[in-house]
């Protein structure tokens, strides 16, 4: 988004929306640009909204109806912190919602709708989920450069900001890796463990979340573990040099000196490229 938000010729030129409805929303309270009406800013929120009413416009919604049917909602849901779990789509002329637990209403009176009458939905279905997610990546990311530029200052900081990160954003990776990292550099490895396995719910295949496990286990002293961690890298990314280098040092230690032997031609096979 620019630094300073959208401006309307921004929004009609990417949505199509027109003046018109711009101005009944803002009017209606439902969007609530920043500045002059001549020189208005509009947030990614209000693109998202307006991105629902040019849906609804294309489906054969009147501009009345779209805003009397989101300004319902905005008061109906909005109080409750829940709008952004609701789905949009227009039924023939009307404008009807469905909220998390599948209930199905026309958003402009607030009455009960049973299959949406029978009707399918158009395909211009909105979300207003994204929104929210956006800003709370948004936020996620602010507080991830935080924490980097903060690690040669103040590690405490650092951590705090990368767990702060990973609050708003679970599925933020490198937010996991660093913060693992930095629990392995003080030798808290069962919570660097912790972190990098919370990490695979949302990645499960990532050979490098698997790589990290190992070192955490391989530092931690438990050598069985860990190379259970770094086949599961290497199964994932067979050319993964550093995981092959690592096994082999441990099978080494182990006195398996065959699969030493070859993990460490698969490490030099992948230092090669070939």
């Amino acid at each position: 988004m620019p630094h300073n938000g959208y401006r309307l010729r921004d929004v009609q030129r990417m949505l199509g929306v027109s003046r018109s409805v711009v101005e009944k929303l803002v009017a209606a309270g439902f969007v609530s640009p920043d500045g002059e009406r001549r020189d208005w800013r509009f947030t990614f929120q209000d693109i998202v909204l307006l991105r629902t009413a040019q849906a609804l416009r294309a489906a054969g919604v009147s501009s009345s109806k779209i805003v009397r049917a989101l300004d319902h909602l905005r008061k109906s849901w909005g109080h409750q912190g829940a709008l952004t779990g609701v789905r949009i789509a227009a039924v023939g002329d009307r404008v009807a919602v469905r909220d998390d637990a599948s209930r199905q209403w026309d958003a402009e009176t607030g009455q009960l709708l049973l299959d949406f009458d029978g009707l399918p939905a158009t395909s211009n279905i909105a979300s207003l989920q994204a929104p929210l997610a956006n800003r709370m990546r948004e936020a996620a990311s602010e507080l991830f450069h935080r924490a980097q530029a903060l690690e040669d200052e103040d590690i405490d900081a650092a951590e705090s900001a990368y767990r702060e990160a990973l609050a708003r954003a679970p599925d933020y990776t490198d937010a996991s890796l660093n913060l693992g990292g930095i629990l392995v550099d003080t030798e808290r490895y069962d919570d660097a463990i912790a972190v990098y396995r919370d990490a695979l719910r949302h990645r499960p295949t990532d050979p490098v979340l698997h790589f990290n496990i190992g070192v955490g286990l391989e530092d931690s002293g438990r050598l069985r573990e860990a190379l259970q961690s770094y086949d599961l890298c290497i199964k994932y990314a067979s050319d993964f040099a550093d995981a092959h280098f690592n096994a082999a040092r441990i099978y080494e230690e182990l006195g398996e000196a065959r699969k030493a032997i070859r993990h460490f031609n698969a490490y030099r096979k992948s230092q090669n490229g070939a």
